[in-house]
């Protein structure tokens, strides 16, 4: 089997060019792209647009961060039957942030340098999906015993609403690999997060006379040290196959103040917060929950003016591949074959669509090109040869798993 590697440079150049932020009408573009590839690869097309009512008022609705008024599936099987593998890979990425920072002006124009491909999206995870659509070109001859599918997502960012929806409308298989970028590791278990949002209130006076008013930036900071010791706890001690501090707990979003010359009366703060493997949402948010009101509770103004706590967004699960499952050694034996470093199973201190896939019953792991340091950051890239050989490694994966006849 061989990897075109001219289609495969024109695909990474074609799908960063879409600047598909969660929310976005480019979400909505770009998957209309990965439905003429996967066409053009050979593959049985569903393009279907999301019933957002209708998802949304599901059950186990995973949740959402952006507003979006429309939203598309696209799942490409390569035959009829349930399929032995699926490849999963999510198309929104996040905001660029500041244009100025980035070396080259447009994150969604491709640059090569070094081995590497730069924009916004090239290592979470577009790549990913090219990698997987060059998969599907290398074994459109071969005549396969069993079909495979290529889930190709939104929403990913925010929640999992296309894998939910994907799930939602049928699509399964005997199990999955998400190509995700994972440093050349096999991520078997992934932690969980949830979006925490906490309200704190001052008292506003005038700047010259602070001291007779509240700062709710102060008030914050005895808050904020709860935080972290909570965070320390729960990172304590972590189990195999986690490294040093898999659930972390980062404030992303402060917002305090309207005048320079006034205390504020108001901050909201937003962030991360990690769920470890077994615990519950329940648990975990009133374990958030106990270690806020402890720290009210030791200051004399928050004690009397408490601070309000929800939890808006996603909903992210742990998630983990069943203790000795053998899809774990069959996408060793893959990565090998494609040429790539021998990978060891790791776990992931980020949430992810595994937990998805596995709580339907679909043994899942992720291995895809690139590192998670890179993603959502200025100049994100990736580098071209881990693209190539994840490609040659699932199309390995789709013919082992599938069969050949």
């Amino acid at each position: 089997m061989n990897i075109d590697l001219d289609a495969l440079e024109r695909d990474i150049r074609e799908i960063i060019a879409y600047p598909s932020v969660g929310g976005s009408d480019a979400e909505v573009e770009v998957q209309q792209w990965c439905a003429d590839k996967l066409a053009e690869a050979g593959l049985d097309v569903d393009h279907w647009q999301l019933d957002l009512n209708d998802l949304r008022t599901a059950d186990d609705y995973p949740g959402e961060e952006v507003e979006r008024l429309e939203a598309w599936g696209v799942v490409g099987v390569s035959g009829p039957g349930e399929p032995a593998l699926i490849l999963n890979g999510h198309v929104d990425v996040v905001p660029p942030g500041d244009l100025a920072a980035w070396a080259d002006a447009d994150p969604y124009t491709v640059r090569e340098r070094d081995g590497q491909w730069f924009g916004r999206g090239a290592c979470d995870m577009k790549a990913g999906v090219v990698a997987m659509i060059a998969a599907a070109r290398a074994v459109r001859e071969l005549d396969l015993e069993r079909p495979f599918a290529i889930h190709t997502v939104i929403g990913e960012e925010d929640g999992g609403l296309g894998t939910f929806a994907a799930l939602h409308r049928g699509h399964t298989g005997d199990a999955c690999v998400i190509a995700e970028p994972t440093d050349g590791d096999i991520v078997s278990a992934n932690a969980g997060s949830l979006t925490f949002r906490l309200v704190v209130r001052g008292a506003a006076t005038h700047g010259s006379m602070r001291n007779t008013g509240v700062s709710a930036i102060e008030k914050f900071e005895v808050l904020h040290d709860g935080l972290l010791a909570l965070e320390a706890s729960r990172n304590a001690n972590p189990p195999e196959p986690f490294g040093p501090e898999p659930w972390p707990l980062s404030v992303g979003i402060i917002r305090a103040g309207d005048w320079s010359s006034t205390v504020p009366d108001l901050l909201v703060a937003e962030g991360r917060y990690g769920i470890r493997p077994g615990e519950s949402f329940v648990a975990a948010k009133t374990a958030f929950a106990v270690a806020v009101a402890r720290a009210a509770h030791n200051d004399d103004w928050l004690r009397v003016h408490p601070p309000e706590l929800t939890w808006p967004g996603g909903h992210f699960a742990p998630g983990r591949l069943p203790e000795g499952h053998h899809l774990l050694d069959e996408v060793l034996e893959a990565a090998l074959a494609a040429g790539a470093p021998k990978p060891e199973a790791v776990g992931a201190p980020y949430g992810s669509d595994l937990r998805q896939y596995a709580a339907a019953g679909i043994p899942t792991v992720q291995y895809g090109p690139g590192s998670v340091r890179d993603a959502h950051s200025v100049d994100e890239h990736v580098p071209v040869e881990e693209v190539v050989s994840c490609a040659l490694a699932y199309a390995t994966l789709i013919a082992a798993r599938c069969g050949v006849r």
